[in-house]
């Protein structure tokens, strides 16, 4: 259990210690948990140690679940190698990694005021707080989400309630959550908050990854829209 009397950094820093999943997974589908590397769980604490070090109430922002390429690595949600060293200037021994996801949320809170400011009022986690590989017959990987298939969201529908719990817990506001993802990641946020009450209202933001893969040329449009949400 998280003792709410820490700083905002210490909980979330155990949080990250104690994540595991103990279920069933389908066929081919394996959790990604980069915790298990102790010096991930250093950087990912370095991280939070410099911005969370405080008692402030924060505004939860939901992504789906880590990816291989930011989160799987660094430990930290929509942060890469590459903008953790050159952004964030926390130490990082692997390589330099670029995920467009977090290349586009940095370019947001570089927006906003900058890393200081943006998570001195912001708290970014995920849906599920533990990422997915799927593996093909010539064991190369890939992302995969919670909501792939029925049966991997049937899986963690448990883990998911007990995060969500979790997280308002670390520090979080309950009036209003945003959900990075317009369809599946929104509507099952929304369906589960209507059903536990979570949150006062969720607010939908288009995901990074769509608008870096499909709508780059509308990245300055998309920006915006997030600054104007995020000040609900």
């Amino acid at each position: 259990m998280i003792n709410e009397n820490l700083m905002f950094s210490d909980r979330v820093n155990y949080f990250n210690s104690q994540l595991s999943l103990n279920v069933s997974l389908p066929e081919s589908i394996e959790a990604l948990n980069p915790f298990i590397d102790p010096a991930t769980f250093e950087t990912a604490s370095a991280f939070y140690n410099k911005y969370y070090n405080d008692n402030n109430n924060r505004k939860l922002i939901l992504g789906i679940n880590p990816g291989r390429l930011g989160a799987g690595v660094t430990g930290i949600p929509f942060t890469d190698p590459k903008r953790l060293t050159e952004v964030c200037g926390i130490p990082y021994n692997g390589k330099l990694l670029h995920e467009p996801s977090s290349a586009f949320i940095y370019e947001m809170i570089n927006s906003f005021g900058g890393p200081d400011a943006f998570y001195s009022k912001f708290y970014i986690s995920s849906v599920c707080p533990l990422g997915f590989i799927q593996k093909d017959d010539k064991g190369k990987e890939k992302n995969y989400n919670y909501f792939d298939s029925a049966a991997l969201k049937k899986s963690v529908q448990s883990f998911i309630e007990w995060n969500l719990q979790e997280q308002i817990k670390i520090g979080c506001d309950t009036e209003i959550c945003y959900c990075l993802g317009l369809s599946k990641n929104y509507q099952y946020l929304l369906d589960l908050n209507n059903k536990e009450g979570y949150f006062g209202k969720i607010v939908a933001l288009e995901h990074p990854r769509f608008i870096m893969q499909y709508k780059a040329k509308e990245k300055v449009r998309y920006i915006n829209d997030y600054l104007i949400k995020l000040q609900c």
